[in-house]
Order: structure tokens, then sequence, then C-alpha cells
């Protein structure tokens, strides 16, 4: 690492055993992907009522060149976070695992498809229609823009590909072309993105 390991404890005191245990795993996430430039770690016990218990918190973020992956390990409904070793665990095994993603994202031995971007119909009007995209974005189309005129045979739910016309019309952005796909053909794609 070029940057020393940083650990920050809040809302609790600092723990020399749990501080060697964070130590110990961080030497070990270079197995994953040896070129980490900085650590960053957060341990945690957000305040709770006192009646309920403490759970602790780990914030692990890690640097690499050109990116920052960042575990977030929220305990949320999981009452084993209680015991911070086992918070420390679930948190370094997911950061593993996104470092071995990462790893192999540079390697190239995930493959990404790029193709035209897809989504599904969320709303269908008479004279319109909204796409929302694989990222969330929802994009306006007009019945022109569909392929084969095929708007009327459009629903919401329908699968589809798009064409992002540059700059926005007055209903934000918008589709300059849109082809229906099958569902066959949007779960392919999904699975080639995991």
């Amino acid at each position: 690492m070029d940057t020393p390991l940083e650990i920050a404890w809040h809302n609790l005191e600092k723990s020399e055993p749990l501080e060697e245990r964070i130590r110990e795993r961080v030497s070990k996430l270079h197995r994953y992907f040896n070129r980490i430039n900085s650590c960053h770690i957060v341990v945690e016990r957000p305040h709770r009522s006192q009646y309920q218990g403490k759970e602790f918190h780990l914030r692990i973020e890690v640097r690499v060149p050109e990116h920052v992956l960042v575990i977030s390990n929220d305990p949320g409904d999981r009452k084993d976070h209680f015991d911070p070793n086992i918070a420390i665990r679930d948190a370094f095994d997911a950061m593993e695992r996104r470092l071995e993603t990462h790893s192999q994202k540079v390697r190239g031995d995930i493959k990404t498809i790029s193709g035209p971007p897809h989504g599904v119909v969320v709303r269908m009007f008479d004279t319109y229609g909204f796409v929302r995209m694989s990222d969330g974005q929802e994009i306006y189309f007009a019945p022109n823009a569909v392929l084969n005129e095929g708007f009327e045979g459009l629903e919401v739910g329908s699968p589809v590909e798009l064409t992002v016309a540059e700059g926005e019309g007055a209903m934000g952005p918008q589709a300059s072309m849109v082809r229906p796909i099958s569902d066959v053909s949007l779960e392919s794609e999904r699975r080639a993105d995991v």
C-alpha cells in the first residue's frame, strides 16, 4: 500500500485485539488484488435505544488505481453482528469478493457485453410512453420512435432496446429508436452483466 492503513473508532473504545484482527485481514487483501493504494477502516457502534442491543458496523474503503471499492457492512436485521469478530469477518469476506471481481475485470477474465441500452416499459399513454433503463433512468418515447409501428404492441413490462437522442426534449431524455425485444434476450443480457 502507498498509504498506511487508517483505522477509526466511532462510539466505542479502541480495542487492541480487534485492531490486530483487522490488520491481519488487511494484510491478506493483496492476495485478491495486488495494486491496493490505501485502506481506510471505520469501526463503530451506532447509537441505539437502550432497550436494543448495540451491533457493530464496519466500513472498509479500499483505493485501487482509478477506483474506490467500499463495503459498508450495516448489520441491519443480522443478530450475529453483536460480536465484533463476526462483523469483521463478514465485512472482509465481502471486500475480498469485491477485490477478486475487480481483479478479474482488470485482467479481462470477465467480459462485459456492450450493445444498445435496454430497459422495460414502465408507463404507457395514448401518444407516448416511458422506458426505465437498467441504470434506473427513465426515457420518454413517442410512437414514431418504435420500430415496425409496434407502439400498439407495447405494454407496461415489455422489454425493449433503445437509442437515446442527444439533448433533452420537453419530457426529458428522449429515445430516437425503441425496439421490442423478448424476455429471453433481456434475461441473457442480465446474466452476462453479472
